[in-house]
């Protein structure tokens, strides 16, 4: 069982060490995991209450608070709760607010009081000089109890831990103010003690020697302003788990017994009927049954392009429908939606700890005690060596190594970028299960893709249409559409969508008799009175069909892994179409990427030979294995490994499981199956090739900002505490314990500022790609439109040819409204033409729009664009 717990008491990553330890030594506990960023636990344990009580025991003892989130409940459970950590950070940053305000209001003139005379500045007034000097050091004693008293949560939590054995961060400063503060009064009685003797001499050589009240009390306020602004910048790193907890609804409209009824979210079930208008948010997942609408669903899957969603089509919950009017049946509620889900995910990897954030956790556990004694012996040696018999000396480097030196700094370096990684993950539809999953991310050298579903759409589609001369395009997607709607085939499918989107939608409704599938053939029916029929040449050689015009066509559809398929009435042919899985947009552009970070890629389906060597010419990967089962595919990965590569595995169906277990890391596509998913570490929601390296190339920012904070804590502790040694002292530099007070509370804060940098990263771009993704250069260079298959409704062309500087210079752009244009084919046609035109860049072509725009230099003509398009086929018009 898993559970979360709320750990009370921690300050630093020794303080982590220790309660991780004590819970990790209880019987009946697998692992336990403790976040210092959330003051969290995350515990696998056999689930037995005994053990949990054993739990909050052991973490007790060890001198700190323990308590189940949630009561009993798992973490995951129907019971469970999420708590918004921007609402704990916001709490805990106003507290550390209010004890900095207090700290200022007594430090500040505490300070003055001390350090004005030094410092030239005007004296106090009773407090000045010889005469005042009592009075003075009483006054700072004073202030310096209220100092000590505001931060006392220091000297509880420091002296608490330190008598458990198991010193932390507070134990330093506990131990360095109060230390101070001791002497500062042994000194104001040796004050008291000199001027009831009539020792004007010795009081004053007390009051200038032996009174460190304003160290005892500016330490502690220099480390409550770095704790400050530390809580603030840690409560920045957890604002997009807050951010997705945000975006559920509070009230949803259901439909009950006919009428509209607005209720909490909550209180909506599985099954009732839910009403969205323009504007607001989907509060479950569901499925459209009435109306249409066009859903904004960036804020689960990053997408920015809203999607239309029409009767049948699924919706998540969260997202926004921007447009249109909707009713959604409930299928998933409350912990079962899947924002929950996402944020559970998020929730997870930011609790779990990646190998690297172990290593320094080791560091920190001995890190404090370490410390105590460097500090130990710094005192000894002074007060022995250096300087003999110079207690004031010797005190002040002791006290110095206590206080500059910070765990806090190490045990936060990781954390936090981990944190900040994950949570910038799931912003761009990337959820990282795992902290494991994000470092190894980072050191992977071989990709394995499977093809349907990863590299293509999944789904067959019209790519090419040639109607039979006389015939229009309309026509034939009249027949072939009323003919294949009967079928149940995959192709058919395709066929009519096309149709649909050929004549709109409900257009084909011509009467259909006498329907009947031809095995390995095709369909024939009878069609408004004609005879039609739809299938491959051996049924059209069966019905006495003449497809010799477009045989070549049909051969050269087949070499580009297309299955054509003829269309013929009445015994003559109607058209060919060509129908083939689509190749995602995104996919030489992702693999184009992969290849500049150093990665292999290879195409691993289970599909025939020729189809996959077709895709993989048009895709640019390193290699390609065909006709693989789902055990296979496990057994390549495992092969991969063998030969000591780190292998990313990227698959979305049942078949892809095994593989995505093997592999170092597993990566499911978002619209994969649930069995995928469970399996895989990272899931790409947006079903994007591209988010594959753009998760790894989150994994290498995160992980070089782990390295850095590393580094700085690390070189930070390694410099500092032998200055405060006074290893400098010959070269007349040593160091005030105020300064480094300062030290170590800003330490923290630039460790935690420099994982807040990562917010600002964004996914690269492949230098020499296309702006439709295919490669310009090396292995995944695309040589034309044609080659590169389908494309989608607007094909985009940005790299120049040589020598188009001609007729360049201003450049402005150009509409032209393009008639004729009937398929994927044409356009690239369009392309190509208006490529081939000296001074073009920039062009789009729209099927949908049927018009194409360009940037153009100052001398291209308009009539020259015309003739172009016409040149190739069709009709063009400047606007």
């Amino acid at each position: 069982m898993r559970q979360t717990f709320d750990i009370e008491g921690m300050t630093c990553a020794a303080c982590a060490s220790r309660v991780q330890k004590a819970a990790g030594g209880v019987p009946g506990v697998a692992e336990a995991n403790v976040n210092l960023l959330k003051n969290s636990m995350e515990l696998d344990y056999d689930g037995e209450a005994k053990t949990r009580d054993a739990v909050v025991d052991a973490i007790q003892k060890a001198g700190y608070g323990a308590s189940p989130r949630g009561g009993s409940e798992a973490k995951g459970s129907k019971a469970s709760e999420f708590v918004d950590p921007q609402v704990a950070a916001r709490k805990a940053t106003q507290a550390k607010g209010r004890q900095l305000a207090w700290s200022l209001a007594f430090g500040v003139p505490l300070f003055y009081l001390a350090m004005g005379p030094m410092l030239g500045w005007p004296e106090v007034p009773g407090l000045a000089g010889m005469p005042g000097m009592m009075a003075s050091a009483v006054t700072q004693l004073l202030l310096a109890t209220c100092v000590l008293f505001v931060n006392r949560a220091y000297f509880v939590n420091g002296f608490r831990t330190l008598a458990h054995l198991s010193p932390n961060m507070d134990s330093l400063i506990a131990i360095g103010s109060a230390a101070s503060y001791a002497y500062s009064l042994v000194g104001v009685y040796q004050m008291a003690l000199a001027l009831g003797a009539m020792d004007m001499e010795a009081a004053h050589y007390a009051m200038m020697h032996s009174l460190y009240f304003e160290s005892a009390g500016t330490i502690l306020v220099l480390i409550t302003l770095g704790k400050y602004f530390e809580s603030r910048a840690k409560g920045k790193t957890t604002s997009a788990i807050s951010a997705l907890m945000d975006l559920a609804p509070k009230t949803a409209t259901v439909v009950r017994d006919g009428r509209e009824e607005v209720v909490p979210t909550e209180e909506v079930r599985v099954g009732d009927c839910v009403v969205v208008r323009a504007g607001e948010a989907i509060p479950v997942d569901g499925v459209v049954v009435d109306g249409t609408a066009s859903v904004d669903e960036s804020a689960i899957t990053g997408e920015s392009v809203p999607v239309e969603k029409s009767a049948g089509d699924r919706v998540t919950g969260a997202t926004v429908s921007s447009r249109g009017w909707i009713t959604v049946e409930a299928t998933a509620v409350g912990d079962d939606t899947a924002l929950a889900s996402i944020i559970r995910l998020v929730d997870e990897a930011t609790s779990s700890k990646a190998p690297i954030e172990r290593q320094a956790d080791r560091i920190a556990g001995v890190f404090v005690p370490v410390v105590m004694g460097i500090a130990a012996v710094t005192f000894l040696a002074w007060i022995a060596l250096f300087a003999p018999g110079d207690f004031a000396v010797a005190f002040n480097h002791a006290v110095s190594v206590l206080v500059i030196s910070c765990p806090c700094a190490l045990g936060l370096a990781t954390p936090t970028a981990i944190m900040v990684g994950t949570e910038r993950g799931a912003k761009v539809g990337i959820l990282i299960k795992s902290a494991e999953a994000l470092e190894g991310a980072c050191d992977l050298d071989e990709v394995v893709l499977d093809k349907t579903g990863t590299v293509t759409e999944g789904k067959p589609s019209v790519t090419d249409v040639l109607p039979a001369e006389g015939v229009s395009a309309e026509e034939l997607a009249r027949l072939a559409g009323a003919l294949e709607r009967r079928s149940e085939h995959p192709l058919a499918e395709a066929i009519c969508h096309w149709a649909d989107q050929t004549l709109g939608q409900g257009s084909v409704d011509d009467e259909v008799s006498g329907f009947e599938q031809v095995a390995g053939g095709g369909v024939v029916a009878r069609v408004g009175g004609s005879s039609v029929c739809a299938g491959n040449a051996r049924l059209m050689g069966e019905r006495g069909v003449d497809v010799s015009s477009v045989s070549d066509a049909a051969d050269a559809f087949a070499d580009q892994a297309k299955t054509p398929l003829y269309v013929a009435r009445d015994g003559r042919l109607v058209g060919l179409l060509a129908v083939a899985d689509v190749v995602k947009p995104s996919s030489a552009q992702a693999i184009a990427r992969l290849r500049s970070m150093g990665i292999r890629t290879m195409l691993l389906t289970g599909d025939q030979e020729r189809t996959a060597q077709v895709i993989a010419s048009q895709v640019g990967v390193d290699q390609v294995v065909a006709g693989v089962l789902p055990d296979q595919k496990e057994r390549m990965v495992r092969r991969l490994q063998q030969e000591g590569r780190k292998v990313a595995m990227v698959g979305d169906g049942i078949n892809d499981a095994p593989a995505l277990a093997r592999a170092d890391i597993g990566i499911a596509i978002g619209a994969g199956t649930d069995v995928a998913i469970s399996s895989a570490d990272i899931v790409l929601m947006r079903s994007d090739p591209a988010d594959v390296a753009t998760a790894i190339e989150l994994s290498h920012a995160t992980m070089r900002d782990i390295r850095q904070n590393l580094f700085w804590a690390l070189f930070y502790n390694a410099i500092c505490i032998p200055v405060a040694m006074g290893v400098l002292s010959p070269l007349g530099i040593t160091l005030n314990p105020m300064i480094g007070a300062a030290a170590m509370g800003f330490s923290s804060v630039f460790v935690v500022s420099n994982a807040l940098r990562l917010f600002a990263w964004k996914p690269g771009k492949t230098r020499g790609m296309r702006s439709d993704g295919a490669a310009g250069a090396g292995r995944a260079e695309l040589t034309s439109l044609e080659d590169e298959g389908p494309q989608e409704s607007v094909s985009k062309v940005g790299l120049p040819k040589q020598g188009d500087q001609e007729g360049e210079g201003q450049m402005s752009q150009k509409r032209l409204k393009v008639e004729g244009m009937m398929c994927e084919h044409c356009v690239a046609h369009v392309t190509q033409a208006l490529e081939g035109v000296k001074g073009v860049r920039n062009v789009q072509v729209s099927l949908d729009k049927g018009e194409a725009t360009l940037d153009a230099g100052p001398l291209v003509r308009n009539g020259v664009l015309v003739k172009a398009v016409e040149e190739a086929g069709y009709k063009a018009t400047v606007e």
